[in-house]
């Protein structure tokens, strides 16, 4: 069912030669011509935008592959850039309760990803790192102003929304506002620079993320449209990265907004391929410490009477 979505590829011409036994490209299960074995598959990158896509898979399959039993897929592209055969395509890969790592060139799929939630899940929490909060009530058109579409829809099913690495510069007031008397969290640039550790709750909390390319500094990634001097670096990028893949409740991460055709020295393909290997990295390092019963805990709760809030507490009885 799934390759009636997706293009195989071919990594031999992708690298340009052959890869070692220790390399990525390597390890995992690629969709050449036959389609990979999935029934025990934990994750898969899907590729949208083949020229970006194949870049990342240059660098990322050349890579040392040191998860063991990774059980890792790469099921190439998808044949066409459009919503109708991406939204299917992540559906099934989260029915089956595999993690889609999406590669993904067109920042309009990042409410793609999020509609893959939302028959699947009553309440979804939402994180997005970006230098912008895309969000404006008077501009409904415009598909780049992806929070629209999030915040203003009832059926959204949205619960919670994490914003990380927001520049005031580029934000307006009413948008601001709006987060902030709506209880949403958003930590600006500075204050995830100043202490890293600080995003990592608001990204475990997170059923899905998705990473903007834009987030990133110019020197760093320069692939992108209308890159800017400021943002995160590639080892910034690479933590949060690793932070997500860490999270045992988060089903989907994506990478959006890499445009080949403004890139230096595949310089940003190979940032992105590092924030892939990352976030596989602290995949296979999860904990398995979040509770998917709260059967048999013990809840403790805590009452802020004056700010009309409380927070909950989950202790499993020794």
């Amino acid at each position: 069912m799934l390759e009636n979505w997706l293009k195989p590829i071919h990594p031999e011409k992708i690298i340009g030669g052959a890869l070692n036994t220790h390399q990525f490209g390597k390890n995992i299960r690629i969709y050449e011509e036959d389609f990979p074995y999935m029934k025990d598959t934990l994750a898969a990158i899907i590729g949208i935008g083949e020229p970006e896509a194949n870049e990342v898979r240059k660098a990322l399959y050349q890579m040392s592959f040191q998860f063991g039993n990774g059980r890792v897929a790469d099921l190439g592209n998808v044949r066409k850039n459009e919503a109708g055969l991406v939204l299917p395509l992540l559906k099934e890969l989260l029915d089956s309760q595999i993690i889609p790592i999406v590669i993904c060139a067109d920042p309009k799929h990042i409410l793609t990803q999020y509609k893959a939630f939302q028959s699947l899940q009553s309440h979804i929490s939402f994180a997005a790192i970006d230098e912008r909060i895309r969000l404006n009530e008077n501009d409904m058109s415009n598909e780049d102003l992806y929070l629209n579409h999030i915040l203003f829809n009832t059926r959204s099913r949205l619960f919670h929304l994490g914003l990380i690495g927001c520049q005031v510069h580029y934000t307006s007031h009413p948008a601001l506002h709006y987060i902030d008397r709506s209880d949403y969290d958003c930590i600006r640039l500075g204050n995830a620079r100043a202490d890293l550790v600080e995003t990592e709750p608001l990204i475990r909390d997170a059923d899905l993320l998705a990473f903007h390319i834009s987030a990133l500094r110019q020197a760093d990634a320069p692939g992108q449209f209308r890159a800017t001097p400021t943002g995160f670096s590639a080892e910034e990028a690479c933590q949060l990265s690793r932070y997500a893949g860490m999270s045992d409740k988060l089903k989907s991460f994506g990478i959006f907004g890499f445009q080949h055709e403004w890139d230096r020295d595949a310089q940003t393909a190979q940032v992105v391929a590092q924030m892939v290997w990352y976030f596989l990295e602290g995949f296979y390092n999860r904990k398995n410490d979040f509770p998917v019963s709260t059967e048999g805990l013990v809840e403790y709760i805590v009452e802020y009477k004056q700010m009309d809030y409380q927070l909950t507490f989950l202790e499993k009885p020794a």
